[in-house]
């Protein structure tokens, strides 16, 4: 007599459902993470909890509930911070769970109105192209010297024109160049490594890569940044778009994979998880690219720097990222680099592991929770009264340099590079004169 033959939960549904109700059992149910949550924390609603999202997630599996509106609605309203990863015990991926979440929901329809539709466009057409994504944003910066930013914002929707005001000063023309493809160490070489410049970059903070560049150069590092590199595909994954992300990563894997460098450095923290996930998406040769991404910050506290000749006199608030501390596990490196300039005066401020509302295009796609998530983080900032907020994530940076102008915080919101990289200039603003060494 045969054996009943044994179905796997979630096989019936097909797709990512396996694989999903595979990662929900790591879930033990304890409820550490519930406080780390911010949506929990904004709502107090369990379903809006990591442990109900995972229960949600499990009883479709089992076939006890049916996707809908519910899923696809937690799955998005989700920051993917991955605070409950840190929290959890039992090791739960929260991260991946939800990706994979996310990507069910839009490949079943589930998410069909006009805003996500335009958002998956975006991101399609845009990101990954960086001549029109240079196109944009210069047309951007001449609609802003002329005047007409500030006339078309007031008569767009309340969404659109949050986008606009979370953009930062455009940086010049010059910062705004490629990178050049080698970049040689100053005096003797400690070493060779890759750059991702990424896509956002190197058009809102051309600057800050510049200064990173610079600073590994004059820690004795080359610095290549492969000409075919492109976007990490982190705000791809992000919207469930998993099938553009694993196309974008294997461009980067091929790029860095040319040059033959062992070490590749980030300076944005969403790319850095994205890019160390890489594995997940591209199981063969993503796995061995993933080892060797790194955060910058994390890579020169590990081999040393130089003592900067300048000083920086101001008290600084570290922020950190989520997908830094959260995704890296990277935390005390950054902090490290700043006590070392001299006249930084490193302050502690309330509540700085959690997030600030960006999230990627959260900050657009759900702009009240964003909003009443970032007002935490401000008050904290706010009761410490820093003179620079430091922090290694571009939505991060946006998100809290216009939060604080907003309460009219006098605060300069920066990446810590920049602020080695005026230490290095004695103390000076990096210019554009002095893009690279």
């Amino acid at each position: 007599m045969s054996e009943p033959e044994v179905r796997h939960p979630g096989s019936e549904r097909g797709g990512r459902w396996p694989e999903i109700y595979e990662r929900t059992l790591d879930c033990i149910h304890c409820g550490l993470c519930l406080e780390s949550c911010p949506t929990y924390r904004e709502t107090g609603l369990e379903i809006s909890s990591p442990r109900g999202r995972i229960y949600l997630l499990r009883s479709i599996a089992e076939g006890r509930a049916e996707p809908g509106e519910l899923l696809a609605h937690e799955a998005f309203l989700c920051l993917a911070c991955r605070a409950c990863e840190t929290a959890c015990p039992s090791g739960v991926e929260f991260g991946a769970l939800i990706e994979l979440a996310r990507a069910e929901v839009v490949s079943t329809g589930l998410r069909r109105d006009l805003a996500s539709r335009i958002e998956r466009l975006v991101l399609r057409l845009l990101l990954p192209h960086p001549k029109r994504l240079h196109r944009l944003v210069g047309l951007m910066d001449l609609a802003r010297r002329l005047g007409v930013m500030r006339l078309l914002m007031a008569l767009a929707p309340r969404r659109l024109a949050r986008m606009e005001a979370l953009l930062p000063p455009i940086p010049s023309r010059e910062d705004r160049k490629p990178l050049p493809e080698m970049n040689p160490a100053v005096g003797a070489t400690r070493g060779r490594v890759g750059f991702l410049a990424g896509c956002v970059m190197p058009e809102l903070f051309g600057d800050v890569n510049a200064a990173t560049v610079r600073v590994l150069q004059r820690n004795g590092f080359e610095v290549l940044v492969p000409r075919d590199q492109g976007c990490c595909g982190a705000l791809h994954a992000h919207a469930g778009d998993d099938a553009f992300a694993r196309r974008l990563a294997r461009r980067n894997v091929e790029a860095f994979g040319a040059i033959g460098v062992d070490t590749v450095l980030v300076n944005s923290a969403g790319c850095g998880a994205a890019l160390q996930d890489v594995g997940r998406w591209l199981p063969l040769e993503g796995e061995l690219f993933a080892a060797s991404v790194r955060d910058v910050a994390e890579f020169l506290d590990a081999e040393g720097i130089q003592a900067p000749e300048g000083s920086v006199d101001a008290t600084v608030c570290y922020d950190d990222p989520c997908h830094l501390v959260n995704g890296m596990g990277v935390s005390d490196a950054p902090r490290r680099l700043l006590e070392k300039i001299p006249g930084v005066r490193l302050i502690a401020h309330a509540d700085p592991t959690s997030c600030c509302g960006a999230a990627g295009t959260y900050n657009l796609t759900h702009l009240e929770m964003s909003q009443a998530i970032l007002a935490r983080k401000l008050d904290s900032l706010d009761a410490a009264d820093p003179d620079i907020v430091a922090t290694g994530n571009p939505g991060c940076l946006m998100q809290l340099r216009a939060g604080l102008a907003e309460r009219g915080s006098r605060a300069r919101v920066v990446h810590p590079l920049v602020l080695l990289d005026e230490a290095y200039n004695g103390g000076a603003s990096s210019s554009p004169s002095r893009r690279i060494l």
